[in-house]
């Protein structure tokens, strides 16, 4: 079974972010040999990043926060991520990078891809967390879903978001999960055969 992580990047009140989660969520489990598991950083209220040793350092103790270590061993859990993200002044919000930035090893070799939303759909967002999360030896996909402001002002104005959604189910959803799912096997294959 291959198991793939929804992140949802936000944990803002009223956030957008939950509609585009769910509907992406709902798109994993009718795969085929997929767990799609949902990561609600709500969940992990994980304090900034303030350790001596970075999670890079070999040899290092683990870290001893409790939500860390839960938040550590969901990401061990999984093959491939899914991180849905508003953009915020050309970036991702500070409580996605910050959940970035406490793992290391557990993110090594496999796919992400990302849903986003926000000034030019979120692509300033999506390109930011792609540089990053190359140095995290994650492999991010070139396909992504950028949800038109038109959905997100949907969810302020007590519109059909579902219908927004529903707009990109053929045209960008299932493409971005045909390759997620690729190079998942493929990297989950060649870890496997590594060891």
């Amino acid at each position: 079974m291959t198991v793939i992580s929804v992140i949802i990047g936000s944990t803002r009140e009223g956030r957008f972010s939950e509609k585009p989660a769910n509907w992406i969520f709902q798109h994993l489990k009718k795969r085929q040999g997929v767990e799609a598991r949902l990561l609600d950083l709500r969940d992990f209220p994980m304090p900034f990043f303030d350790q001596p040793l970075t999670p890079a350092m070999p040899g290092r103790p683990a870290f001893a926060h409790p939500i860390v270590q839960k938040w550590t061993a969901a990401i061990a859990q999984s093959d491939g991520f899914v991180f849905v993200t508003p953009e915020y002044n050309y970036g991702p919000p500070a409580v996605l990078k910050n959940a970035l930035d406490w793992v290391y090893p557990e993110w090594h070799r496999k796919a992400a891809c990302f849903v986003s939303w926000g000034n030019a759909g979120g692509a300033r967002a999506v390109q930011q967390l792609r540089e990053n999360i190359v140095e995290l030896q994650l492999t991010p996909i070139r396909s992504s879903v950028h949800i038109p402001v038109t959905t997100l002002m949907a969810h302020y104005t007590g519109g059909d978001v579902d219908a927004g959604l529903a707009e990109l189910d053929v045209p960008a959803a299932g493409p971005m999960i045909d390759d997620l799912l690729w190079w998942t096997a493929a990297l989950k294959t060649a870890r496997t055969s590594a060891l």
